[in-house]
């Protein structure tokens, strides 16, 4: 086996790969070499480019089972499935319409577990393919203001490990554990420069991600570099939260 990352000749389907984290892993897969079918509820203005092609958009709601088959069964191929699609507001549990709750978990698990299913024949009949679910680290600690979020994510966790054991020599399944990337709705969620630029100091690397490069994780997860890991989670977080007691105690303080 060869040590390359190319992914000439394959079909690669990312979820929500019009914008923000999805257009960055759109581009990377781009630039691999593989051909992207990217699909979202709305075109974008805009499609993801690179090396000198453009990917290829269908208007798809990933949470319609049906919507999915439809898709599934008008492709060609399909070698690389990345579930992308999600995401959610600051909404506490006990507020807002509880069908928005329900609609953020179907965003974020169910439309995975749909397009997954949907997708896998087509990949079999080209000899297998890999699955990348998009994750959060509000799926592996405390989700305050976005419970319905981060209770979506450690379910994609479970059905990470569980579709790798059950589809598996055939077809690979892993998960991305996302920390913070910038995009270009991070003042949603932390708001001006000022604000950005302070949560990301909370990061140990000092910076948020950018979304190229995830999608340059998710390309080694579909190449042949990773033929051997399947029911695996890579954290791609920038090494993570500085623990909020170190900052409490009124000892042993470090100089940052």
């Amino acid at each position: 086996m060869s040590l390359t990352l190319d992914l000439g000749g394959k079909t690669a389907v990312v979820t929500g790969g019009v914008r923000g984290v999805g257009a960055g892993i759109s581009r990377a897969l781009l630039d691999a070499g593989a051909d992207v079918v990217a699909v979202a509820r709305r075109e974008p203005e805009t499609l993801p480019e690179a090396a000198g092609r453009t990917a290829r958009f269908v208007s798809l709601d990933a949470r319609d089972p049906d919507a999915a088959q439809a898709f599934a069964d008008g492709l060609d191929r399909v070698d690389v499935l990345v579930n992308n699609a999600g995401g959610a507001p600051f909404l506490p549990i006990a507020d807002g319409p509880v069908r928005t709750h329900i609609k953020i978990i179907e965003l974020n698990l169910t439309a995975a577990l749909i397009m997954a299913r949907a997708l896998r024949p087509r990949m079999l009949e080209n000899g297998g393919g890999s699955v990348i679910n998009i994750s959060s680290v509000s799926g592996v600690r405390p989700s305050p203001g976005t419970a319905a979020y981060g209770a979506a994510k450690a379910g994609l966790h479970n059905l990470t490990q569980s579709l790798a054991v059950e589809w598996a020599p055939d077809i690979r399944v892993n998960a991305l554990t996302l920390g913070m990337v910038r995009t270009e709705l991070s003042h949603l969620h932390y708001g001006d420069e000022a604000g950005v630029q302070a949560v990301a100091d909370t990061v140990p690397l000092g910076r948020l991600a950018d979304p190229y490069e995830v999608g340059a994780a998710c390309v080694f997860l579909a190449s042949d570099l990773a033929s051997y890991v399947t029911g695996s989670t890579m954290l791609l977080h920038g090494g993570g939260e500085r623990p909020a007691f170190l900052d409490a105690a009124t000892v042993n303080k470090e100089e940052r």
